[in-house]
C-alpha cells in the first residue's frame, strides 16, 4: 500500500515516544485532558510499520540508500 519511508533510527524514536504517552495514558487516570496521551497510538504505528503517511505527501524518506 505504502512504501517504507521511515529509517531505523526514526523508527525507534516514533516506538519509543508512542510507547511513552501510551504509558502516560495507563498510569495518569485522573489527568485532566488525559485523552491527548492517546496520540502516541500515531507514532507508534508509524514507526512499527515502517511508513509515514505525511512523509508521502512531504516527499520525505528517512530510509538509507538501497542497495
Amino acid at each position: 500500500m505504502f512504501s517504507k519511508n521511515v529509517g531505523v533510527f526514526d523508527k525507534t524514536v516514533r516506538v519509543l515516544v508512542g510507547i511513552a504517552l501510551l504509558v502516560a495514558f495507563f498510569m495518569m487516570p485522573d489527568a485532566p485532558y488525559r485523552w491527548l496521551l492517546l496520540i502516541g497510538i500515531v507514532p507508534l504505528a508509524t514507526g512499527v510499520l515502517g511508513t509515514c503517511p505525511l512523509y508521502s505527501l512531504l516527499g520525505m524518506n528517512t530510509c538509507g540508500m538501497k542497495r
